[in-house]
């Protein structure tokens, strides 16, 4: 099972990433001001997880596939690594739509 991960940064703002069940981090949040606007964040992973149009799929300067999470308002909420295909990326969304809604919440901020 999955799980999202809270922690503070070395600037003292409060990110996440969400884990797979092997551990592997497919998915990584922006830095948040605040510990409330990160749990947010989660919320909303959760929630536009599940919607494939929110997915936004790309291709890094290196021919890297990746993707960017998106909310309904177009802002990112979290951020793949690089993927070494396009078949990979799509495993890695797939991953983050079974993971995300019922992951549990470490928080180690």
């Amino acid at each position: 099972m999955g799980k999202f991960e809270i922690k503070t940064t070395n600037s003292g703002k409060t990110m996440f990433n969400l884990k797979a069940g092997n551990g592997q981090v497919i998915l990584t949040s922006e830095q948040y001001n605040s510990k409330s606007a990160c749990e947010n964040g989660i919320e909303s992973v959760r929630t536009n997880s599940q919607n494939d149009d929110r997915f936004e799929r790309k291709t890094a300067k290196d021919g890297s596939p990746y993707f960017n999470l998106k909310a309904s308002n177009g802002q990112v909420i979290g951020k793949s690594e690089m993927y070494s295909s396009t078949s990979a990326m799509e495993n890695g969304i797939a991953s983050v739509k079974k993971n995300a809604p019922d992951a549990d919440v470490d928080d180690n901020s």
